[in-house]
């Protein structure tokens, strides 16, 4: 549903703000964007949505060229801009009157998916106040249901719970799981690690234009992480200086009642090894894989770009 081949933006003739991102991103799938502020997100966004030519490569959403096909890319897109674009003296309803407008939307459509949507993000009530009323959340929403107004295929959402409160942040986030559902395609650029985490098929990590990482969160911990490692705890201390260690396993730490391994194939590995354990009558008490977060493959992976030490 996107894919970029080589896609690059080059500013003020020597200025690279994108530099050779090439991405697939299939029907149904969820792509978070990760990268600091001026890592060459935004700019990426704007050449999907035909906003911006690229200077090199190509790229094709919903099956149209971003750049032979403008027309067909912006009207098979929802787009969520960090900044909204409102126009503060219109009222939410005028608002999305007038986008349904340009989606093309007859009236009863545009009526419909309307009442719908601001039904849905708890705004019925305030949808006859202008926009300037609005609270910063509220903004968020409505910029939302214009995204969502004209029931894109593909979404492309910047920040979208940004500013929002914590049952609002958990609405949206369950809406954007539903679209998936419905075989839409999304990406997400966003510093919230946690909901990137939660809603992500895939990640992509982008620094200076250039996409250092991009795979599921499994095969990213395994990159920039090494093995998984398996923590048994035991009820009591626990002599494990003749324990044999299946091929593939290796000992990270050990303390009077714990161990922890380091594990190539946890599915192969795990069985033989909880045998060796419980054999040797270990007084188990648990045996799991020890947390890993999106947060730390992150800042990893930003530590090793800038040729710095990472801090675990």
């Amino acid at each position: 549903m996107i894919e970029t081949n080589d896609l690059s933006k080059q500013f003020n003739n020597d200025f690279w703000a994108v530099d050779g991102v090439t991405l697939n991103v299939q029907p149904g799938q969820i792509l978070a964007l990760l990268g600091q502020n001026g890592a060459g997100k935004t700019t990426t966004v704007r050449m999907l949505t035909a906003l911006l030519r690229p200077t090199r490569g190509c790229a094709r959403v919903a099956g149209y060229d971003v750049v032979k096909n403008q027309k067909d890319v912006r009207s098979n897109v929802g787009v969520l801009t960090e900044q909204h674009g409102l126009y503060m003296r219109m009222t939410g309803v005028e608002y999305l009157e007038f986008f349904g407008k340009v989606y093309g939307l007859g009236p009863q459509a545009r009526k419909v998916r309307s009442d719908y949507l601001m039904q849905y993000f708890g705004m019925a009530d305030v949808a006859p106040r202008r926009c300037g009323e609005y609270s910063k959340g509220m903004k968020q929403k409505l910029a939302l249901a214009r995204a969502l107004l004209h029931d894109p295929p593909v979404l492309l959402l910047d920040e979208p719970t940004s500013a929002m409160d914590p049952e609002s942040s958990r609405l949206v986030r369950d809406e954007i799981a539903r679209l998936r559902s419905s075989q839409r395609t999304i990406i997400i650029c966003t510093h919230n690690l946690a909901e990137a985490e939660a809603l992500a098929d895939s990640i992509a990590i982008i620094y200076r234009g250039r996409v250092l990482l991009h795979g599921t969160l499994d095969e990213l911990k395994r990159i920039v992480l090494g093995p998984v490692e398996y923590e048994a705890k035991f009820a009591r201390d626990f002599d494990a200086g003749n324990l044999d260690l299946p091929p593939g396993v290796t000992l990270a730490a050990r303390s009077a009642n714990s161990l922890r391994f380091r594990i190539e194939a946890p599915q192969a590995v795990n069985p033989v090894l909880v045998h060796a354990l419980t054999s040797r009558n270990a007084p188990l008490v648990s045996f799991q894989e020890v947390p890993r977060k999106l947060e730390q493959v992150y800042l990893k992976t930003m530590a090793d770009a800038q040729g710095v030490a990472y801090a675990a």
